[in-house]
């Protein structure tokens, strides 16, 4: 009689590169915990935004973040 191999997976091993990286950003080792928040846009102008955001080099998420911030800092003050 052959016995099953019973393999044990370790879940931190095979983990997806984005999952660990969700897990880097929603840590509760992070300064702050992020928010997680959606929006809508039409297509033509989220293509002009990522045409914007790859000149500066940045990709799409981060591009937010820094329009964000620069809108903040140029706002703010009034």
């Amino acid at each position: 009689m052959a016995l099953k191999k019973t393999e044990v997976i370790n879940e931190v091993e095979n983990e997806s590169l984005s999952g660990k990286k969700a897990k880097a950003v929603f840590s509760a080792n992070a300064k702050e915990k992020k928010v997680l928040t959606t929006f809508s846009l039409e297509p033509t102008f989220k293509e002009e935004l990522e045409a914007v955001f790859d000149d500066l080099g940045l990709g799409w998420s981060a591009g937010v973040r820094f329009a964000l911030k620069e809108f903040y800092k140029k706002y703010s003050n009034n």
